[in-house]
């Protein structure tokens, strides 16, 4: 191999029942470098990952490492590591009931007798090497996901990684945690490390990665110096179509007409919650879209879970189409014509072991009843119906839900709140963690169904998303309510500076 190349995937085919996930994709690394591996979901990504981690076996191509004579076989993740390819997922995957040294050292120590006063004194050099703000001693609970994930990059680091893969490890961080992270990554690639760095947020690629490999549909698209690749350009190979202008998608749908005299769908009155929820008035009109915005921990979540259900109330009071309802918990929200996709669909939403078609159609069945079963012909239809609106990736509706990529899961759960028929739709990071197009999609959806009259309450971190759909945003600053937006107002630095204390 090439001196400066510590990784080369020739080549790679992988195959799945009815599905070729990988077609003949070839994959450099440079020791080093921060490489970005970008596509859609369902592009390939993972695949690709867990072949080079020996998690899937491949049909056909070659792996070569630096300092191996000829291609290597990887059996397994175990085989991966010792070859000195590591991978630090979305999902912590150390043990939170340790402490920071034994996560450190799982798995690494030899025998029954352990030196405890040498491990933690090793923790605590790796540690200062990396500029890791955590104790060797402390529960790796008590540090935060972002300290979490630099803990498991260190130790990756500390077994001699040559290749290290950081699967998505910014969805979940703030804008602090991320910045400490690409100063642990920067010093990583000072130190010759090459980094597979896997993520959907554009931006970060443009502030930390050096290359750019795009795949789309199982198959390599190309590789870039990130300086030879406009945002535009990326965005386009991603999806292998010139993307439509995104800040005009409003235009595309008609605003949905209002009687006169009409009141509004949902009205909250001094609603509070025991999730810190200072009390807040709310509204929203039948057809209208709008949205609840501010930075990580505002108070965005916990307002939309209270109006659900999901939290307990601790005080106010709400209507649903003028009239007194009391909502005490998700049932009774459901039963008023109301649907919320939650933050979280992996932890909330998805039901990972059962079939597309079943998790379509779990919040009707709970509707009606477990004991009125929807029988086969009526739950096959309804999937098929949902497939083919949302435009759903999947083999067969027979098919396990976590088999699907982020993106697709996320559009089954939207099927099957859509399959509620509600009045009222809530949706909490429904783009989180998915690809451009799917995200268009989605942004797309939620104005078609606001102009035939459905009202959606919309909510995201990415500011220009909400400025796109929303026609009225709601801010909020430390769990409390601090402005109201609309018309000319509603653009991002107005909402910036109510967000940083300028009330509006």
């Amino acid at each position: 191999m090439e001196d400066n190349i510590v990784l080369k995937m020739r080549n790679i085919h992988k195959i799945f029942p009815g599905v070729r996930a990988l077609q003949g994709v070839d994959f450099t690394l440079r020791k080093g470098e921060i490489h970005a591996l970008m596509g859609e979901n369902g592009a390939g990504k993972s695949t690709l990952i867990k072949v080079l981690t020996g998690v899937y076996g491949k049909e056909e191509g070659e792996i070569f490492l630096d300092g191996n004579e000829g291609a290597v076989t990887i059996h397994s993740p175990q085989d991966a590591q010792k070859m000195g390819i590591s991978t630090v997922y979305q999902e912590i995957t150390l043990c939170p009931n340790l402490s920071v040294a034994e996560n450190m050292f799982i798995g690494r120590t030899a025998g029954t007798v352990q030196n405890w006063k040498k491990m933690n004194t090793d923790t605590e050099k790796i540690l200062q090497s990396l500029d890791i703000p955590a104790n060797p001693t402390q529960q790796l609970e008590s540090c935060s996901i972002a300290v979490q994930q630099m803990i498991a990059i260190a130790r990756a680091v500390d077994m001699d990684c040559k290749v290290l893969i950081l699967d998505e490890p910014t969805s979940s961080l703030d804008e602090q945690e991320v910045a400490k992270l690409f100063k642990l990554m920067r010093d990583l690639r000072s130190r010759g490390v090459g980094i597979i760095f896997v993520t959907h947020f554009l931006d970060q690629v443009y502030e930390v990665c050096d290359r750019i490999t795009v795949m789309r549909d199982g198959k390599l698209v190309g590789e870039y110096e990130i300086k030879d690749l406009p945002r535009v350009q990326l965005v386009s190979k991603m999806l292998g179509k010139e993307l439509d202008d995104l800040s005009d998608i409003k235009g595309d749908q008609q605003a949905f007409k209002k009687g006169e005299n009409v009141v509004p769908v949902f009205e909250a009155e001094n609603l509070a919650s025991d999730a810190g929820i200072k009390p807040f008035n709310f509204h929203i009109d039948k057809g209208e879209v709008n949205g609840f915005t501010g930075l990580l921990g505002s108070g965005r979540s916990e307002c939309v879970r209270a109006i659900f259900g999901a939290d307990r109330v601790t005080s106010g009071h709400v209507k649903v189409n003028g009239k007194n309802v009391k909502i005490s918990k998700p049932i009774d929200a459901m039963k008023n014509g109301i649907a919320y996709l939650p933050e979280d669909r992996k932890m909330d939403g998805i039901v990972g072991d059962l079939s597309v078609r079943d998790n379509i159609i779990l919040a009707q069945q709970v509707l009606k009843g477990f004991f009125k079963p929807f029988s086969k012909a009526e739950a096959n239809k309804v999937a098929d119906e949902y497939i083919k609106l949302l435009n759903i990736k999947t083999a067969s509706k027979d098919t396990p839900i976590k088999s699907l990529s982020g993106g697709n899961q996320q559009k089954v759960i939207l099927a099957r709140w859509l399959f509620t028929h509600p009045e009222y739709l809530i949706l909490d990071e429904p783009t989180r963690g998915i690809d451009v197009g799917t995200k268009v999609d989605i942004q797309k959806l939620v104005l078609k169904l606001a102009s035939e009259g459905m009202s959606v309450t919309f909510i995201s971190s990415e500011l220009d998303e909400m400025l796109r759909t929303c026609s009225r945003l709601v801010v909020m600053r430390d769990r409390k309510m601090v402005g109201e937006l609309t018309g000319e107002d509603l653009n991002q630095k107005t909402v910036m500076s109510t967000i940083a204390g300028g009330d509006k």
